[in-house]
């Protein structure tokens, strides 16, 4: 980069750097080290480490992997460290690296002569600017774990320093609704992917989940609802229909959940109770949708939305408890696979046929958040006439 003078490793010290605790990469002639990027990895972090202290120029670049747009590469800007010389100690490549630009550094291709747009305003190819959202002010999912500078953004959007606890400044600070809505739908990314602070008192942990709570929490109640249920059913094939019907409702409330409760925007209170509840029920997963300590339920805010569906699912079906709880058992298995889904889809690699529902959800984010509120599939989206449509087809 311009104005570092950076040291000279060999190909035998960039290989030692294989691990989580210490992970480095090589690019052509430029070595990086992305420890502290590894957790906030979009494809998850096993897809970094399996590469760890290699030359990822060629799976960067391959497109049935994932091929990176432009900003993925201004991404890595910020982690060079080094240049990667001969295991002699000489300086080979040095001078091609000398332009600080990641892209062209790492493979000289076409993409590297025109980045370094840090706005992620050009895609570097040649063919023009990407489609970039007026109000997320992204393009791509690689845009959404970009660092973000808490002071310089501060300065320039005056809404909310990402160094102190978030839930305090949203409260006093006098936001409108529609200043607000603008800013909580531009996402940060707090470096390292950390979690900022949101209460910054003993109330912190409460606000901090970890995916595998939901299974270990809610998944031993749910068998055991189901085996009390189904002592009222004479057949396996009725409790199992009860069930699916069960996860069948899950689904459709997932989505109206999402659009009618987590997206009340335009109805939102223009006041600081409706932004504060607001912002501390979906808005700083919008704000910081790679916190992955913010992905998922947090256990007592999910009794608070699921008690109420208990008490619909025994008046709805009062006759009959057994079918009751069958069916509410059902569609918290829904709730569980929802859950762990979304954690899935934000911070690992999936299979191939679910990059597309990955790509679908992150462009939620980056690309229209008034679209796209099927977080488990795209069918009420299609029923409803919701569907985001994305710019990017995976192979």
């Amino acid at each position: 980069m311009p104005g570092r003078t950076l040291p000279t490793l060999t190909s035998a010290e960039v290989e030692s750097h294989n691990s989580a605790k210490s992970c480095y990469i090589a690019i052509g002639a430029s070595v990086y080290d992305v420890t502290d990027f590894v957790e906030s990895h979009p494809g998850g972090p096993d897809l970094i480490l399996d590469y760890a202290g290699k030359d990822v120029a060629a799976i960067l670049q391959d497109e049935d992997s994932h091929a990176h747009s432009a900003s993925a590469y201004e991404i890595l800007e910020d982690y060079q460290i080094a240049f990667l010389g001969t295991d002699s100690g000489g300086n080979a490549g040095k001078k091609a690296s000398t332009n600080g630009n990641a892209n062209g550094n790492a493979n000289g291709n076409a993409n590297g002569n025109t980045n370094g747009n840090a706005n992620g305003n050009t895609n570097g190819n040649g063919n023009g600017a990407p489609f970039v959202h007026p109000r997320t002010g992204m393009s791509c999912e690689e845009d959404l774990s970009k660092d973000t500078d808490p002071n310089a953004d501060f300065k320039q959007h005056k809404f909310l320093d990402l160094n102190k606890p978030l839930l305090m400044q949203v409260w006093l600070g006098g936001f409108s609704k529609r200043f607000y809505l603008d800013q909580v739908h531009r996402p940060r990314h707090y470096r390292g992917g950390a979690s900022a602070p949101l209460f910054g008192n003993f109330l912190e942990p409460l606000s901090l989940t970890p995916w595998w709570m939901v299974p270990i929490i809610w998944l031993p109640p749910t068998l055991y609802g189901t085996y009390l249920a189904s002592e009222g059913f004479e057949s396996k094939l009725g409790l199992a229909a009860s069930w699916v019907s069960g996860l069948a409702i899950w689904t459709l409330l997932e989505y109206f959940l999402h659009r009618c409760l987590f997206h009340l925007d335009e109805y939102l209170p223009d006041n600081r109770v409706g932004i504060t509840l607001h912002f501390l029920l979906h808005g700083v997963h919008h704000y910081l949708p790679m916190d992955k300590y913010r992905l998922v339920m947090p256990p007592a805010l999910f009794v608070v939305l699921a008690t109420p569906f208990w008490k619909l699912a025994h008046s709805l079906f009062y006759w009959n408890w057994h079918l009751a709880t069958a069916v509410y058992c059902g569609g918290i298995f829904g709730y569980i696979c929802y859950d762990l889904t979304h954690y899935f889809l934000h911070h690992q690699n999936l299979p191939l046929w679910y990059k597309d529902l990955k790509k679908y959800h992150l462009a939620h984010h980056f690309l229209d958040y008034e679209l796209g509120f099927g977080v488990t599939s795209r069918f009420w989206d299609r029923i409803f006439g919701t569907e985001l449509p994305t710019l990017v087809k995976t192979a």
